[in-house]
């Protein structure tokens, strides 16, 4: 059988090798976290622009409060408090379309605007009206609790832009935003996961990466909550108020 390869590590008696560095020489000590998740992804090391894009954008989605993400962590860690890996994996199986994950979506959008090129205003009223005749929202806007603006974006935004990115891709997204608010006829917020599928793209992240970072960026929080919930036990709290405020019926639901 034909051997098949890898480019992103090695090791053997004395060393280990990641992406053609030595991990003890080169790396313990010498790059951050973000810079190291970024050369296992990309195959280099980013420059202090690329690195300080990424940061931003891996502290932004680290923790966003008691959401159903870490509402499932609280639940699972009750029930298996020893398993902490257990309670971070069920959580983390939420991260998708509605949650956390949406700047895959949108990132596919602004990366093939700018690959194509043409009108970037004819370019995002087409998309826009694709997405309402499919009566789907355009991914990377509106929030339901950042009104009329979600706080996050426009310093996402702003880091960018002080690090000296090119900035074709906030270009477009920025175009975006008109057209989404002239089709809903009111404003609707860039949200974050928006500000981000901009900033990666930026920074040479394929959409197809993007939800795995948002993964990398999360399971940071997530310990932190584990961590709580095992002196808190609010989940048992969130029990015991279901058990007070659901109410059983025995009518039949609809289809049944």
């Amino acid at each position: 059988m034909k051997p098949t390869e890898t480019h992103i590590s090695t090791s053997d008696e004395h060393s280990i090798t990641v992406r053609g560095k030595d991990l003890v020489q080169d790396l313990i000590g010498h790059v951050s976290y973000t810079e190291m998740v970024y050369l296992l992804i990309q195959g280099r090391l980013p420059s202090r622009a690329e690195a300080t894009i990424l940061d931003a954008c891996l502290v932004t989605l680290a923790e966003h409060g008691l959401t159903l993400n870490t509402l499932v962590a609280r639940f699972v860690t009750s029930a298996v408090p020893d398993q902490s890996q257990v309670a971070m994996g069920a959580s983390l199986m939420t991260v998708g379309d509605t949650f956390v994950g949406t700047m895959e979506g949108c990132a596919r959008i602004l990366q093939e605007g700018v690959r194509n090129g043409g009108d970037a205003r004819v370019y995002c009223a087409d998309v826009v009206a694709r997405y309402r005749s499919e009566k789907r929202a355009v991914p990377g806007f509106g929030h339901r609790f950042h009104k009329p603006d979600d706080p996050r974006s426009p310093r996402l935004l702003q880091v960018a832009r002080e690090a000296g990115c090119k900035g074709d891709f906030i270009d477009l997204l920025n175009v975006l935003a008109l057209e989404v608010d002239s089709a809903c006829g009111r404003h609707l917020t860039i949200n974050a996961t928006g500000a981000i599928a901009a900033l990666l793209s930026e920074i040479g992240f394929e959409a197809d990466v993007m939800r795995g970072l948002a993964v990398v960026s999360r399971s940071g929080g997530l310990v932190a909550h584990i961590s709580e919930e095992r002196k808190s036990r609010s989940a048992r709290l969130i029990e015991h108020l279901a058990k007070e405020h659901v109410i059983y019926s025995d009518a039949q639901t609809d289809g049944k």
